[in-house]
């Protein structure tokens, strides 16, 4: 009997290879033996306006004046937001910025620091 890993998944011990990749029968993920940094299909992929890939915990620079709702004051341009969450929705970034709180933004208004 084959030594091969579970799957990465849902740990079923079921997989067998297909070419090159390795599949679980159970819940028809595939991927590929060597590689040691999964990406997990289940986490949210949130880009930067540069397409660098953002993680929680991330510091951004803010590229464009934004406008703050509610207020007359403006995020100016090359602010920078340390340690950043994701979430879902059309603003995907929660954060707090130092002299306004806290504040949801755009991740295409960002780039990565």
């Amino acid at each position: 009997m084959s030594n091969l890993p579970n799957c990465p998944k849902c740990n079923s011990e079921y997989t067998y290879e297909d070419g090159s990749l390795l599949v679980c029968p159970e819940c028809a993920h595939e991927w590929s033996p060597g590689s040691s940094l999964e990406v997990d299909e289940d986490e949210k992929v949130v880009k930067d306006a540069n397409g660098n890939m953002l993680r929680d915990g991330d510091s951004v620079t803010v590229i464009k004046d934004l406008k703050v709702k509610g207020t007359s004051s403006v995020v100016k341009i090359g602010t920078k937001v340390k340690n950043i969450r994701l979430i879902d929705g059309d603003h995907n970034i929660d954060c707090k910025i130092d002299g306004f709180g806290a504040m949801k933004l755009k991740s295409e208004f960002v780039k990565k620091a």
